[in-house]
């Protein structure tokens, strides 16, 4: 079962996070399969690693609304985006307009010329007239500007430049599995806070984090895609006082879900106008439309997209539902 580990370091202003996606990822990748639209492994392992990463962040900023984290390739990984909802419920995607060698490393894959980018927008769920959705933008490498061997690197970037917390991020997945670690700083408040310094200042300065940081670097790829969460923690931090949450699991934690509906297919539909249906349905005959994140087609004959464009509450009968 998917699940989310919580834990604090006592005495220690230092948190972390354990994730571990089981069931919910293989029911995504199952879904592409059921599809015919499976991606190169490759790209499964990149959205794994996006998945967790995002289920992480999202926990990480209790933020009441959609956390969509995306990759803007220039590579044959033009796009790749995950999103997780308030309640953990995560969907995911790519777009592939190239081959993908089996064998095939990040930077080849989406940052082959160095214009890649990397975006987290926070979407709050009930907006106020006016407000948009913030989004945060940097480019696919680390401080060092090195080529980009992991996604981790770039988060953690982000996640300085954004929170001015230092943050270390595990991440891994596979087929069976994908999973993540953070570690972060917290900031410092109050009376712990010595000389009013600010939490940008202390960047890099805590020997706390960094020894805790350094510990979680440790973990290799294949432990954290074997090991349950115990095993990790007690392996990595058995010198540390640990106080750890009640997981996450289940209805209450991290779960594959999608929000696509045959209403709001329709809704898309009707976006296009009467014209553009009625040109498709003399083409093809009936209109198809295949969700991105779960492969789900939604189908509509003449007599369903001719209900369509009816006054509400006249339309008639569908001969067809979804397959």
């Amino acid at each position: 079962m998917s699940e989310l580990h919580k834990f604090l370091f006592e005495g220690l202003p230092v948190r972390g996070m354990l994730v571990r996606l089981t069931d919910s990822w293989q029911e995504l990748l199952a879904r592409r399969e059921k599809a015919n639209d499976a991606f190169p492994a490759p790209v499964r392992t990149l959205l794994g690693e996006m998945a967790a990463a995002g289920v992480l962040m999202q926990s990480n900023i209790k933020f009441n609304g959609a956390l969509v984290l995306q990759v803007f390739g220039d590579g044959p990984v033009r796009l790749a985006v995950v999103e997780v909802q308030p309640d953990l419920a995560y969907r995911a995607t790519a777009k592939v307009v190239g081959a993908v060698d089996a064998s095939a490393q990040l930077e080849a894959m989406v940052n082959l010329h160095g214009k890649g980018r990397c975006a987290i927008t926070l979407d709050p769920k009930d907006k106020r007239p006016g407000q948009q959705p913030y989004q945060g933008v940097v480019p696919l490498h680390g401080d060092k500007r090195e080529p980009l061997q992991q996604l981790s690197q770039v988060l953690e970037h982000y996640m300085l430049q954004s929170e001015q917390l230092d943050t270390r991020l595990v991440l891994a997945a596979d087929d069976r599995i994908a999973a993540g670690l953070l570690i972060q700083r917290l900031p410092v408040e109050g009376a712990g806070n010595l000389g009013g310094a600010r939490n940008e200042d202390r960047i890099g300065l805590d020997e706390a984090f960094n020894r805790i940081a350094h510990l979680a670097a440790t973990l290799t790829r294949e432990e954290l895609l074997t090991l349950d969460a115990d095993t990790i923690l007690r392996r990595l931090f058995w010198e540390e006082d640990l106080r750890r949450f009640e997981p996450l699991a289940g209805a209450s934690g991290p779960r594959f879900h999608c929000s696509c509906s045959r209403e709001r297919v329709a809704g898309m539909l009707r976006g296009l106008g009467r014209e553009e249906i009625e040109s498709i349905l003399a083409e093809q005959g009936r209109v198809e439309i295949g969700c991105d994140f779960c492969g789900i087609k939604y189908h509509f004959d003449p007599v369903d997209s001719a209900g369509l464009f009816l006054p509400a509450g006249s339309q008639p009968p569908g001969s067809s539902t979804l397959n």
